[in-house]
Parts: structure tokens; C-alpha cells; sequence
């Protein structure tokens, strides 16, 4: 048997990379870990879900005082916002979280952390950076995560643009801002400055923002948006960027086959991601690799069934959380040496605007597509009294059955969803029944009700249908009998 420096290597210091050597190494694995960026924490804590939500929560504060008369105060104006105040900010949460995800602490949990880009020379060894530096591991873990695409659209590199890498790091507030894609990033980061004083225009290529959710939450969230004074238009087919004297201009096709054009003082572009594998030297290897991600099986093996990938780089499901339950897969296959495999039919979603659109198990337009059953059964959060008391009443929850009445998914457009997913999540991946949730006790007033009262509906057609009567009415023999007087002996 050969003889390698390390039971465990793992390239990628983000969410996947981190969770797989936390765990190996609590277990006593010799391990090692290689991020290219002097910090750990990968994409999401340094430019994508922490600096985000920091963002989108103090964009939601300054736009809610736009509403104080709503509630009977007094209106107050607003100063201009100080972006770099807000940057600030921004960068306290995430030096605050940074110190979980320190190397210090990786370093106590018995990990080496080795930082410089790493490049396989052969099947069990990776140099750094191209010098003599070797590292030997029994089993590699690739989890380098994934970057902003820029598209190829004429005079947009010259005229300079940003994406989520740069967007929360901004000297002063765009008083313009042209957002390319109508994805969860584009539209997010498009509500957030919006709110903070931005106008925002945003382009998106499809008919309809967040093509992949159902036309009429979807449909719902854009006319909120529209509403805070976005100015959207999709079905764009971008031509080209323009720039002079400091304003960005892009030129589109708009749906009615007229060029139209927007300026701004900066372009944001959120057109999807590419998995980073360029110069890992895989293909040198044996592995299959491009844009799209690491081709893995189900138990996250690449074609050398000893090197594994996990988080976005796979170009499956690029959300945090994701990346997360990859990594305990692998620690699965690769350190208890059992056979797991991925099973992402409960894993849950949710887009950060306000309000928040959350996900679990498929969409109306998913079962469409695969000539499914199903029925749809709704509550709105107009009827739920804490949603009416606290001025958010908008959106609603969706919840589908198949034909004999089991949750197949839901969702939620609303205020703080993804928090009320959970019981949902808990239901279907734990197969917890409907009568269940109908039949919990919820303190009041509560948003949470809203799931109660759907699971409730779908129980009391079935508690007050034709047989349930019919049954009843003999139980009690009252069918076809007038009430009688008590037969009292004497």
C-alpha cells in the first residue's frame, strides 16, 4: 500500500470544503486543507449570503420608514444613505463570522491549512502553486466552489462591470443601477438597492423574473417589486454596453422588437455562475470537468472514485446549504467508507427579498413537465391576523398534494418564509402526516398559523365530506327524525 502524508485533502476552503474537514478531522483523519485566497469562508461569507442579508436587512429598515404613516406615525425624512457606512457594517457580520471559519480554529480542530492554488500532478498529489511544494493524501476532496459569468456582450468588459464580488465593497451608492439577470442574486441585490435610493433597472433574457418558480408567485413578487419603483423588463435580449463620461448604457432588444436602452452609473451582472476547475489539472487525471461543474455519481465520486467533489464546483445546486449536506456525503463514502448517495428531492430554497419567496419539493411547473398528478391547495397571509397587525399581509402559501393526499411540495411567499418552511421541511423529509401539523397547537397570534390552517383545509374536506356525514347521521340515527323529548321514567 502506498504511503501518503495525509489520510484526507481537501481543495476549497468554502462551505463544502470547511463542513468535510471539521468532520474528518474531529474523527481523528490526518488532514489537510488547500484555499487558493489568503481566508477561509469561501464565496458565501466573503460575497454572497452573509454580506447579502446584511445588506438586504439594512435596506428593508430604511425603506420601511417610508411606512411609518402606515402605521399611524409620524412620517420622518429620510437622510441620503452613506453607502460606505453601510460597507462598514457589512464588513463587521462577516470579520464577526469569519472567526468561525478562522484558521485558527481549523488549525485546534487538528487541521493543516495550506493556502496557495493547488494543481493535481498526479492521482494522490497536488503542488502549490507551482513550486516544490508536494502534498500526498490517501483521498482528495475538490470543492474549489464557483464564480460570476460574464457574458460576451460587445463593450461590456470596456466599459466595466460589476458582480457579487464587488458589489458590497462600493464607495458610494450607484444613483443608477442596471442589473443584467433575473435570477435570486440579480433580483435580491436589485430589491436591496432600490430601497437604499437606487433606480435600478433590471434586464432579464426570459419572459418572467425567476423562471424556475411558479408563474404566479413569481408574477406576484414582480408586481411588488415594480411597486418599490423598479423598473423591469424582460423577455431583453442585451445588444451591447455603451460608456461616456462615466454612465454605462446597454442597449436591448425589447419584446416588441424595438432597440430601447437604459443607463446607469454601474452595471451589476448576476447571468449565472462557472464552476472553478481551471487549473486544477484534472483533465491530466482523468476527471471530466468544464463550466458547468465536476461530473460526479451519486455518491459524489469523480471518475478517480478515490477523489470526491462537493458545493457548487459539481454544478448541481449552488446554494450554502447544499454545499453543507454534500459535505457530510462525503465524509460518509470517503471516512465511514459507506456507500450514501445524494437525495436532493427535499432539499429546500429560498430567495431573500421582501417578501420572501421560499421552496421545498416541486414546483406546479415541475409536475407540468413530468405529466404529474396533483392539487393545489392555498391560504393567504391577508387572513392570518399577525401578518394583518404587522402591515404584511401580501403573498400567500401553496401547498401540493398528489392523488391520495400526500404532500408532494410547498411554497411560500411571504413574510420571513423560509422560517416558516421548516415545519415543512420537517413533514416531508421526516414523512410526517398532514393530521399532524393540523392538529398542533400554535400560540396566536403567529405567522406559523398559516401552515396549521392549510393543513387543516385539506383535513376538513375530508372530515365534512358526503361519507363522514352519512356515517354520522346513522351513528346519531337523527337522519329523517325530528328531535324527540328525553324519555324521563317516572
Amino acid at each position: 500500500m502506498a504511503n501518503f502524508t495525509y489520510d484526507l485533502g481537501i481543495i476549497g476552503g468554502g462551505a463544502a470544503g470547511l463542513t468535510i474537514a471539521a468532520g474528518a478531522a474531529r474523527l481523528g483523519v490526518k488532514t489537510v486543507l488547500v484555499e487558493r485566497e489568503a481566508r477561509l469562508g469561501g464565496d458565501c461569507l466573503h460575497h454572497g449570503c452573509v454580506p447579502s442579508k446584511a445588506l438586504i436587512h439594512a435596506a428593508r429598515l430604511y425603506h420601511h420608514l417610508d411606512r411609518l404613516p402606515q402605521f399611524g406615525l409620524p412620517p420622518v425624512n429620510r437622510p441620503p444613505v452613506e453607502f460606505r457606512q453601510v460597507r462598514a457594517r457589512i464588513q463587521r457580520v462577516v470579520a464577526t463570522i469569519q472567526e468561525h471559519d478562522s484558521e485558527e480554529r481549523f488549525c485546534r480542530l487538528g487541521v493543516r491549512v495550506v493556502f496557495g492554488p493547488a494543481r493535481f500532478t498526479d492521482e494522490h498529489t497536488v503542488s502549490l502553486g507551482g513550486n516544490s511544494t508536494r502534498l500526498t493524501a490517501a483521498k482528495w476532496v475538490v470543492a474549489t466552489g464557483s464564480s460570476p459569468a460574464l457574458p460576451p456582450i460587445p463593450g461590456l468588459h470596456e466599459a466595466g462591470c460589476l458582480t457579487n464580488r464587488e458589489i458590497f465593497s462600493l464607495d458610494r451608492l450607484p444613483s443608477a443601477l442596471v442589473v443584467l439577470g433575473g435570477g435570486p442574486i440579480a433580483v435580491e441585490l436589485a430589491q436591496a438597492f432600490q430601497r437604499l435610493g437606487s433606480q435600478v433597472y433590471l434586464l432579464q433574457r426570459s419572459q418572467e423574473i425567476l423562471s424556475r418558480e411558479d408563474a404566479d408567485l413569481a408574477g406576484e413578487l414582480h408586481t411588488i417589486l415594480e411597486g418599490e419603483g423598479m423598473r423591469i423588463h424582460t423577455g431583453a435580449t442585451i445588444l451591447r454596453v455603451e460608456a461616456a463620461a462615466g454612465r454605462r448604457r446597454v442597449i436591448f432588444r425589447a419584446t416588441t422588437g424595438r432597440e430601447e436602452a437604459v443607463e446607469g452609473d454601474a452595471i451589476l451582472v448576476a447571468l449565472g455562475r462557472r464552476a472553478n476547475t481551471t487549473g486544477l489539472g484534472l483533465a491530466e487525471i482523468g476527471i471530466t470537468a468544464d463550466a458547468r461543474g465536476i461530473r460526479v455519481d451519486r455518491r459524489l465520486r469523480t471518475g478517480q472514485h478515490h477523489i470526491f467533489a462537493a458545493g457548487d464546483v459539481t454544478g448541481s445546486h449552488l446554494f450554502t446549504h447544499a454545499a453543507g449536506y454534500e459535505g457530510g456525503i462525503v465524509l460518509s463514502n470517503a471516512v465511514f467508507r459507506l456507500p450514501r448517495k445524494v437525495d436532493y428531492r427535499w432539499l429546500p430554497r429560498c430567495l431573500y427579498t421582501d417578501p420572501e419567496l421560499a421552496v421545498i419539493g416541486p414546483t406546479e411547473k415541475e409536475l407540468q413537465h413530468k405529466g404529474e398528478e396533483y392539487r393545489v391547495w392555498t391560504e393567504e397571509f391577508a387572513a392570518n391576523d399577525r401578518a394583518v397587525a404587522g402591515g404584511e399581509g401580501r403573498g400567500r402559501i401553496k401547498l401540493l398534494l398528489d392523488r391520495k393526499g400526500h404532500p408532494l411540495g410547498a411554497q411560500i411567499l411571504g413574510p420571513h418564509a423560509g422560517e416558516l418552511l421548516a415545519p415543512w421541511i420537517t413533514a416531508m423529509t421526516g414523512k410526517v402526516k398532514l393530521a399532524t401539523l393540523a392538529a398542533a397547537v400554535h400560540p396566536y397570534p403567529t405567522l406559523a398559523e398559516i401552515n396549521k390552517r392549510v393543513a387543516g383545509a385539506v383535513m376538513a374536506e375530508k372530515l365534512f365530506s358526503a361519507p363522514v356525514k352519512k356515517a354520522l347521521a346513522f351513528f346519531f340515527n337523527t337522519k329523517g327524525r325530528a328531535c324527540e323529548p328525553e324519555d324521563h321514567a317516572p
